[in-house]
Protein backbone atom coordinates (compact mmCIF):
# COMPACT_ATOMS: atom_id res chain seq x y z
CA UNK A 1 0.00 0.00 0.00
CA UNK A 2 1.77 3.68 -0.96
CA UNK A 3 2.66 6.06 1.78
CA UNK A 4 1.79 9.41 0.64
CA UNK A 5 5.27 11.37 0.28
CA UNK A 6 7.45 8.53 0.09
CA UNK A 7 7.95 7.76 -3.19
CA UNK A 8 9.17 4.74 -5.00
CA UNK A 9 9.87 4.99 -8.38
CA UNK A 10 9.53 2.22 -10.75
CA UNK A 11 12.59 0.42 -12.85
CA UNK A 12 12.56 2.73 -15.64
CA UNK A 13 12.16 6.02 -13.47
CA UNK A 14 14.92 4.51 -10.90
CA UNK A 15 17.18 4.52 -14.08
CA UNK A 16 16.82 8.06 -14.84
CA UNK A 17 17.11 9.39 -11.47
CA UNK A 18 20.86 7.37 -11.38
CA UNK A 19 21.61 8.36 -14.83
CA UNK A 20 20.53 12.12 -13.42
CA UNK A 21 22.74 11.38 -10.20
CA UNK A 22 25.84 10.17 -11.93
CA UNK A 23 25.45 13.46 -14.25
CA UNK A 24 25.23 15.46 -10.99
CA UNK A 25 28.37 13.70 -9.00
CA UNK A 26 30.33 14.04 -12.30
CA UNK A 27 29.99 17.56 -12.39
CA UNK A 28 30.25 17.80 -8.88
CA UNK A 29 33.73 16.18 -8.99
CA UNK A 30 35.08 18.41 -12.17
CA UNK A 31 34.74 21.60 -10.07
CA UNK A 32 36.78 19.76 -6.98
CA UNK A 33 33.59 19.32 -4.73
CA UNK A 34 34.97 15.53 -2.66
CA UNK A 35 32.24 12.95 -1.42
CA UNK A 36 30.58 13.02 2.03
CA UNK A 37 28.30 11.16 3.51
CA UNK A 38 26.52 11.67 7.20
CA UNK A 39 24.18 9.99 9.40
CA UNK A 40 20.47 10.18 9.05
CA UNK A 41 19.89 11.68 12.67
CA UNK A 42 21.26 14.91 14.42
CA UNK A 43 20.63 15.70 17.88
CA UNK A 44 16.98 17.48 18.41
CA UNK A 45 18.51 20.36 19.76
CA UNK A 46 20.63 20.94 16.69
CA UNK A 47 17.61 20.72 14.29
CA UNK A 48 15.26 23.20 16.00
CA UNK A 49 18.28 25.64 16.60
CA UNK A 50 18.83 26.56 12.99
CA UNK A 51 15.00 28.36 12.32
CA UNK A 52 13.22 24.99 11.00
CA UNK A 53 9.51 24.31 12.71
CA UNK A 54 9.64 21.46 14.83
CA UNK A 55 6.33 20.34 13.42
CA UNK A 56 8.48 19.05 9.99
CA UNK A 57 10.79 17.45 12.14
CA UNK A 58 10.25 13.51 12.47
CA UNK A 59 11.58 12.19 16.30
CA UNK A 60 13.63 8.59 16.47
CA UNK A 61 11.75 6.47 18.60
CA UNK A 62 12.37 3.19 19.92
CA UNK A 63 8.83 0.89 19.59
CA UNK A 64 9.82 -0.56 23.07
CA UNK A 65 12.48 0.37 26.57
CA UNK A 66 12.62 -2.56 28.47
CA UNK A 67 14.02 -0.45 31.39
CA UNK A 68 11.16 2.31 31.24
CA UNK A 69 14.32 4.80 31.24
CA UNK A 70 14.01 7.96 29.04
CA UNK A 71 16.10 6.77 26.08
CA UNK A 72 18.88 9.46 24.73
CA UNK A 73 16.59 8.19 21.39
CA UNK A 74 13.98 10.60 22.40
CA UNK A 75 15.81 13.21 21.73
CA UNK A 76 17.29 12.26 17.87
CA UNK A 77 15.29 13.40 14.88
CA UNK A 78 15.82 12.63 11.08
CA UNK A 79 17.70 15.34 9.45
CA UNK A 80 15.50 17.53 7.19
CA UNK A 81 18.10 18.94 5.35
CA UNK A 82 22.40 18.09 4.60
CA UNK A 83 23.44 21.54 5.56
CA UNK A 84 22.37 21.08 9.28
CA UNK A 85 24.50 18.21 9.54
CA UNK A 86 27.45 19.37 7.46
CA UNK A 87 27.96 21.73 9.43
CA UNK A 88 28.11 19.75 12.50
CA UNK A 89 30.23 17.85 10.53
CA UNK A 90 32.72 20.22 10.46
CA UNK A 91 32.99 21.37 13.65
CA UNK A 92 32.98 18.06 14.99
CA UNK A 93 35.96 17.45 12.06
CA UNK A 94 37.88 20.73 11.36
CA UNK A 95 41.19 19.66 12.68
CA UNK A 96 41.07 17.10 10.11
CA UNK A 97 40.06 18.72 7.41
CA UNK A 98 41.87 21.33 4.55
CA UNK A 99 40.37 24.59 4.69
CA UNK A 100 38.50 25.84 2.20
CA UNK A 101 36.78 22.61 2.40
CA UNK A 102 34.67 21.81 -0.62
CA UNK A 103 32.17 18.80 -0.10
CA UNK A 104 29.31 17.31 -1.92
CA UNK A 105 26.70 14.82 -0.16
CA UNK A 106 23.49 13.36 -1.90
CA UNK A 107 21.43 11.57 -0.06
CA UNK A 108 17.67 11.46 1.42
CA UNK A 109 16.10 13.71 4.01
CA UNK A 110 12.64 13.96 5.79
CA UNK A 111 10.62 16.91 6.17
CA UNK A 112 7.49 16.42 7.94
CA UNK A 113 5.01 18.45 4.80
CA UNK A 114 1.98 18.10 3.54
CA UNK A 115 2.60 16.03 0.82
CA UNK A 116 1.19 17.62 -3.05
CA UNK A 117 3.10 16.96 -6.31
CA UNK A 118 6.72 17.06 -6.32
CA UNK A 119 6.96 17.51 -2.89
CA UNK A 120 7.74 14.79 -0.59
CA UNK A 121 8.24 13.86 3.04
CA UNK A 122 11.23 11.97 1.92
CA UNK A 123 13.38 13.23 -0.56
CA UNK A 124 16.71 12.80 -2.27
CA UNK A 125 18.82 16.37 -2.38
CA UNK A 126 22.45 16.26 -3.83
CA UNK A 127 24.11 19.50 -1.84
CA UNK A 128 27.80 21.57 -2.77
CA UNK A 129 29.23 23.67 -0.60
CA UNK A 130 32.27 25.30 0.73
CA UNK A 131 33.24 26.37 3.96
CA UNK A 132 36.39 28.06 5.49
CA UNK A 133 37.92 29.41 9.14
CA UNK A 134 37.32 32.74 9.73
CA UNK A 135 36.27 34.02 6.63
CA UNK A 136 35.35 32.50 3.21
CA UNK A 137 36.22 34.88 0.09
CA UNK A 138 33.19 36.12 -1.71
CA UNK A 139 34.21 34.66 -5.01
CA UNK A 140 32.72 31.33 -3.72
CA UNK A 141 29.31 32.66 -4.13
CA UNK A 142 29.84 33.70 -7.62
CA UNK A 143 30.64 30.11 -8.37
CA UNK A 144 27.39 28.07 -7.06
CA UNK A 145 25.76 29.22 -9.86
CA UNK A 146 27.62 28.16 -12.39
CA UNK A 147 28.35 24.33 -11.05
CA UNK A 148 24.61 24.15 -10.69
CA UNK A 149 24.34 25.84 -14.66
CA UNK A 150 26.51 22.91 -15.97
CA UNK A 151 24.57 20.49 -14.23
CA UNK A 152 21.13 21.26 -15.51
CA UNK A 153 23.02 21.49 -19.22
CA UNK A 154 24.08 17.90 -19.05
CA UNK A 155 20.38 16.78 -18.28
CA UNK A 156 17.93 16.32 -21.01
CA UNK A 157 15.28 18.93 -18.97
CA UNK A 158 13.62 22.41 -19.25
CA UNK A 159 15.84 25.10 -19.20
CA UNK A 160 16.65 26.18 -15.65
CA UNK A 161 16.44 29.87 -14.31
CA UNK A 162 18.66 31.06 -11.23
CA UNK A 163 17.39 33.27 -9.08
CA UNK A 164 19.36 35.11 -6.99
CA UNK A 165 19.18 37.82 -4.07
CA UNK A 166 21.22 38.76 -1.43
CA UNK A 167 19.88 39.34 1.95
CA UNK A 168 22.00 42.44 2.96
CA UNK A 169 19.99 44.52 0.10
CA UNK A 170 16.88 43.22 1.54
CA UNK A 171 18.01 44.04 5.23
CA UNK A 172 19.58 46.93 4.08
CA UNK A 173 16.65 48.40 2.47
CA UNK A 174 14.25 47.70 4.97
CA UNK A 175 16.62 49.39 7.54
CA UNK A 176 16.92 52.47 5.61
CA UNK A 177 13.10 52.71 5.69
CA UNK A 178 13.42 52.87 9.57
CA UNK A 179 11.80 48.83 9.89
CA UNK A 180 13.47 47.51 12.53
CA UNK A 181 12.85 44.11 13.03
CA UNK A 182 14.19 43.01 9.31
CA UNK A 183 14.10 39.34 10.41
CA UNK A 184 10.14 39.30 10.56
CA UNK A 185 9.75 42.04 7.05
CA UNK A 186 12.47 39.37 5.83
CA UNK A 187 10.42 36.13 6.40
CA UNK A 188 6.49 38.59 5.31
CA UNK A 189 7.52 39.56 2.35
CA UNK A 190 9.00 35.75 1.36
CA UNK A 191 5.27 34.93 1.30
CA UNK A 192 4.83 37.38 -1.21
CA UNK A 193 4.32 34.39 -3.85
CA UNK A 194 1.65 32.76 -1.92
CA UNK A 195 0.02 34.94 -0.23
CA UNK A 196 -0.17 38.15 -3.06
CA UNK A 197 0.67 41.78 -2.09
CA UNK A 198 -2.21 43.38 0.18
CA UNK A 199 -1.82 40.62 2.24
CA UNK A 200 1.68 40.70 2.73
CA UNK A 201 1.26 44.88 2.97
CA UNK A 202 -1.40 44.12 5.99
CA UNK A 203 0.93 41.27 7.43
CA UNK A 204 3.96 43.99 7.80
CA UNK A 205 1.62 46.13 9.31
CA UNK A 206 0.57 43.87 11.85
CA UNK A 207 3.72 42.17 12.61
CA UNK A 208 6.59 44.51 11.87
CA UNK A 209 4.70 47.88 12.32
CA UNK A 210 5.43 49.17 8.96
CA UNK A 211 3.26 52.34 7.97
CA UNK A 212 1.54 52.22 4.36
CA UNK A 213 4.18 53.37 2.39
CA UNK A 214 6.98 51.53 4.04
CA UNK A 215 5.50 48.59 3.25
CA UNK A 216 4.73 49.61 -0.31
CA UNK A 217 8.44 50.62 -0.54
CA UNK A 218 9.18 47.08 0.42
CA UNK A 219 6.67 45.39 -1.95
CA UNK A 220 8.61 47.52 -4.99
CA UNK A 221 11.65 46.70 -3.96
CA UNK A 222 10.29 42.83 -4.23
CA UNK A 223 9.30 43.55 -7.89
CA UNK A 224 12.78 43.93 -9.13
CA UNK A 225 13.41 41.55 -11.26
CA UNK A 226 16.04 41.46 -13.55
CA UNK A 227 18.69 39.61 -15.94
CA UNK A 228 21.44 41.94 -15.70
CA UNK A 229 23.08 44.49 -13.37
CA UNK A 230 20.08 47.03 -14.05
CA UNK A 231 18.50 46.10 -10.84
CA UNK A 232 21.00 48.23 -9.15
CA UNK A 233 19.67 51.35 -10.94
CA UNK A 234 16.26 50.02 -9.98
CA UNK A 235 17.34 50.08 -6.31
CA UNK A 236 18.68 53.60 -5.99
CA UNK A 237 15.74 55.09 -7.73
CA UNK A 238 13.71 54.00 -4.24
CA UNK A 239 15.77 56.37 -2.52
CA UNK A 240 16.26 54.36 0.08
CA UNK A 241 20.45 54.07 1.61
CA UNK A 242 21.82 52.35 3.90
CA UNK A 243 25.83 50.76 4.16
CA UNK A 244 24.38 47.13 4.14
CA UNK A 245 22.31 47.71 1.16
CA UNK A 246 25.37 48.88 -0.19
CA UNK A 247 27.18 46.24 0.33
CA UNK A 248 24.39 43.69 -0.52
CA UNK A 249 24.43 45.34 -4.30
CA UNK A 250 27.74 45.12 -5.03
CA UNK A 251 28.05 41.46 -4.26
CA UNK A 252 24.72 40.82 -5.78
CA UNK A 253 25.94 42.33 -9.34
CA UNK A 254 29.37 40.55 -8.88
CA UNK A 255 26.96 36.97 -8.96
CA UNK A 256 24.90 38.21 -11.63
CA UNK A 257 28.04 39.37 -14.13
CA UNK A 258 30.16 36.20 -13.70
CA UNK A 259 27.03 34.11 -14.25
CA UNK A 260 26.06 36.38 -17.32
CA UNK A 261 29.99 35.70 -18.54
CA UNK A 262 29.74 31.51 -18.15
CA UNK A 263 26.21 31.01 -18.99
CA UNK A 264 24.18 34.09 -20.72
CA UNK A 265 20.44 33.80 -19.67
CA UNK A 266 21.48 31.70 -16.47
CA UNK A 267 20.50 33.57 -13.86
CA UNK A 268 17.87 36.35 -12.81
CA UNK A 269 18.53 39.01 -9.97
CA UNK A 270 14.66 38.36 -8.14
CA UNK A 271 14.83 41.03 -5.17
CA UNK A 272 11.28 39.12 -3.58
CA UNK A 273 13.45 35.73 -2.51
CA UNK A 274 14.59 35.30 0.72
CA UNK A 275 15.17 31.98 1.42
CA UNK A 276 12.94 30.65 4.81
CA UNK A 277 15.89 29.15 6.91
CA UNK A 278 17.00 31.89 8.69
CA UNK A 279 20.73 30.74 9.24
CA UNK A 280 21.16 32.51 5.54
CA UNK A 281 22.92 36.18 5.50
CA UNK A 282 23.43 36.44 2.30
CA UNK A 283 23.60 35.45 -1.03
CA UNK A 284 20.43 33.56 -1.80
CA UNK A 285 19.70 31.16 -4.93
CA UNK A 286 16.18 29.55 -6.04
CA UNK A 287 15.91 27.98 -9.29
CA UNK A 288 12.50 27.24 -11.43
CA UNK A 289 12.16 25.35 -14.49
CA UNK A 290 10.99 26.91 -17.65
CA UNK A 291 7.07 25.25 -17.56
CA UNK A 292 7.26 24.45 -14.14
CA UNK A 293 7.37 27.96 -12.59
CA UNK A 294 4.41 27.03 -10.48
CA UNK A 295 6.20 24.53 -8.70
CA UNK A 296 7.90 26.31 -6.53
CA UNK A 297 11.89 26.47 -6.51
CA UNK A 298 13.95 22.54 -7.71
CA UNK A 299 17.51 24.15 -6.36
CA UNK A 300 18.41 26.30 -3.75
CA UNK A 301 20.79 27.97 -1.16
CA UNK A 302 22.89 30.83 -0.22
CA UNK A 303 25.73 32.19 2.36
CA UNK A 304 25.75 31.37 6.15
CA UNK A 305 28.35 33.03 8.62
CA UNK A 306 27.14 31.45 11.75
CA UNK A 307 25.71 28.30 11.11
CA UNK A 308 28.94 26.39 12.49
CA UNK A 309 31.58 27.62 15.23
CA UNK A 310 33.89 26.00 17.77
CA UNK A 311 34.68 28.18 20.45
CA UNK A 312 35.42 31.70 18.77
CA UNK A 313 36.57 30.18 15.06
CA UNK A 314 33.86 30.60 13.11
CA UNK A 315 33.24 28.46 9.94
CA UNK A 316 31.44 30.34 7.41
CA UNK A 317 30.01 28.77 4.32
CA UNK A 318 27.90 29.36 1.14
CA UNK A 319 25.79 25.69 -0.21
CA UNK A 320 23.38 25.10 -2.95
CA UNK A 321 21.41 22.17 -3.02
CA UNK A 322 19.15 20.47 -5.63
CA UNK A 323 16.08 18.59 -4.78
CA UNK A 324 16.62 15.47 -7.13
CA UNK A 325 13.31 14.08 -6.14
CA UNK A 326 10.82 16.98 -6.68
CA UNK A 327 12.46 18.11 -9.92
CA UNK A 328 12.09 14.27 -11.18
CA UNK A 329 8.88 14.19 -9.51
CA UNK A 330 7.63 17.10 -11.69
CA UNK A 331 9.17 15.82 -14.59
CA UNK A 332 7.58 12.22 -14.27
CA UNK A 333 4.13 13.77 -13.47
CA UNK A 334 4.20 15.28 -16.93
CA UNK A 335 6.35 12.04 -18.74
CA UNK A 336 8.80 14.49 -19.39
CA UNK A 337 11.30 12.03 -19.72
CA UNK A 338 12.01 8.53 -20.94
CA UNK A 339 15.02 6.36 -21.12
CA UNK A 340 15.61 3.73 -23.96
CA UNK A 341 15.33 0.61 -21.98
CA UNK A 342 13.80 -0.52 -18.64
CA UNK A 343 16.48 -2.79 -17.95
CA UNK A 344 20.53 -2.24 -18.25
CA UNK A 345 20.60 -5.25 -20.46
CA UNK A 346 22.87 -4.52 -23.85
CA UNK A 347 22.44 -8.21 -25.22
CA UNK A 348 20.56 -10.99 -24.50
CA UNK A 349 22.51 -14.56 -25.43
CA UNK A 350 19.82 -17.18 -26.94
CA UNK A 351 19.55 -20.51 -25.34
CA UNK A 352 19.17 -23.04 -28.45
CA UNK A 353 18.51 -26.22 -26.33
CA UNK A 354 18.64 -26.46 -22.01
CA UNK A 355 22.19 -28.74 -22.88
CA UNK A 356 23.89 -25.64 -24.37
CA UNK A 357 22.79 -23.17 -21.32
CA UNK A 358 26.35 -23.32 -19.91
CA UNK A 359 27.98 -22.22 -23.60
CA UNK A 360 25.72 -19.36 -23.63
CA UNK A 361 26.79 -18.43 -19.91
CA UNK A 362 29.91 -18.58 -21.23
CA UNK A 363 29.72 -16.18 -23.81
CA UNK A 364 27.49 -13.65 -21.44
CA UNK A 365 30.72 -13.74 -19.40
CA UNK A 366 33.07 -13.02 -21.69
CA UNK A 367 31.23 -10.38 -22.84
CA UNK A 368 30.31 -8.88 -19.76
CA UNK A 369 34.12 -8.71 -18.86
CA UNK A 370 34.28 -6.26 -21.46
CA UNK A 371 31.82 -4.21 -20.15
CA UNK A 372 28.92 -4.94 -22.33
CA UNK A 373 25.87 -5.43 -19.90
CA UNK A 374 24.29 -8.89 -20.93
CA UNK A 375 21.83 -11.43 -19.54
CA UNK A 376 21.28 -15.20 -21.05
CA UNK A 377 17.45 -15.82 -21.94
CA UNK A 378 15.45 -17.24 -19.69
CA UNK A 379 14.30 -20.67 -21.59
CA UNK A 380 15.10 -22.36 -24.42
CA UNK A 381 12.16 -21.67 -26.28
CA UNK A 382 11.60 -20.68 -29.91
CA UNK A 383 13.93 -18.04 -30.93
CA UNK A 384 11.35 -15.79 -32.16
CA UNK A 385 10.10 -16.03 -28.51
CA UNK A 386 13.36 -15.01 -27.03
CA UNK A 387 13.34 -11.91 -29.53
CA UNK A 388 10.37 -11.35 -28.23
CA UNK A 389 11.59 -11.34 -24.58
CA UNK A 390 14.70 -8.75 -25.34
CA UNK A 391 12.15 -7.06 -27.16
CA UNK A 392 9.68 -6.61 -24.45
CA UNK A 393 12.12 -4.59 -22.08
CA UNK A 394 14.02 -2.51 -25.10
CA UNK A 395 17.18 -4.72 -25.57
CA UNK A 396 18.53 -4.03 -28.40
CA UNK A 397 20.57 -7.03 -29.45
CA UNK A 398 20.13 -10.99 -29.36
CA UNK A 399 23.21 -13.21 -29.63
CA UNK A 400 22.72 -16.63 -31.46
CA UNK A 401 25.67 -19.13 -30.77
CA UNK A 402 26.52 -21.20 -33.55
CA UNK A 403 29.27 -22.13 -35.98
CA UNK A 404 30.00 -19.16 -36.32
CA UNK A 405 28.00 -17.02 -33.47
CA UNK A 406 25.78 -14.48 -34.89
CA UNK A 407 24.41 -10.74 -33.57
CA UNK A 408 21.15 -9.58 -34.41
CA UNK A 409 19.36 -5.69 -34.27
CA UNK A 410 16.37 -6.51 -33.33
CA UNK A 411 15.30 -3.08 -34.33
CA UNK A 412 16.54 -2.82 -37.77
CA UNK A 413 16.53 -6.70 -38.84
CA UNK A 414 20.38 -6.63 -39.05
CA UNK A 415 22.30 -9.77 -38.35
CA UNK A 416 26.00 -10.27 -38.49
CA UNK A 417 28.72 -13.17 -37.72
CA UNK A 418 30.62 -11.93 -34.29
CA UNK A 419 33.03 -12.98 -31.81
CA UNK A 420 32.19 -12.57 -27.89
CA UNK A 421 35.97 -11.67 -27.50
CA UNK A 422 35.85 -9.02 -30.16
CA UNK A 423 32.19 -7.64 -31.00
CA UNK A 424 30.84 -4.13 -29.00
CA UNK A 425 27.72 -2.48 -29.53
CA UNK A 426 27.97 1.29 -30.76
CA UNK A 427 28.49 3.87 -28.33
CA UNK A 428 24.94 4.73 -28.09
CA UNK A 429 23.25 1.13 -27.06
CA UNK A 430 25.75 0.30 -24.76
CA UNK A 431 23.71 2.08 -21.61
CA UNK A 432 20.27 2.71 -21.36
CA UNK A 433 19.71 6.74 -22.74
CA UNK A 434 17.57 9.20 -21.22
CA UNK A 435 15.51 11.50 -23.24
CA UNK A 436 13.33 14.19 -22.83
CA UNK A 437 9.42 13.22 -24.44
Amino acid sequence: MPISGFPEWLPPQRMIEQYVLDRIRSIFELYGFAPLETRAVEPLETLLSKGETSKEVYLLHRLQDSSGATSSDDQLGLHFDLTVPFARFVTENHGKLVFPFRRYQIQKVWRGERPQEGRYREFLQADIDVVNRDTLPFHFDTEMPLVIGDVFRSLPIPQATILVNNRKVCEGFYRGLGLEDTAQVLRTVDKLDKIGPEKVAALLAETAGASDAQAQACLKLAEISTADGSFVDAVRALGVSDPLLDEGLAELLQVVEAANEHAPGLIRAELKIARGLDYYTGTVYETQLQGYERAGSICSGGRYETLASVGNTRFPGVGISIGVSRMLGLLFGQNALSVSRSVPTAVVVAVPAEEQRAECIRIAAELRRRGIPTEVAPTAAKFGKQIQFADRRGIPYVWFPGSPDTVKDIRSGEQVEASASTWTPPAADMLPGVTAI
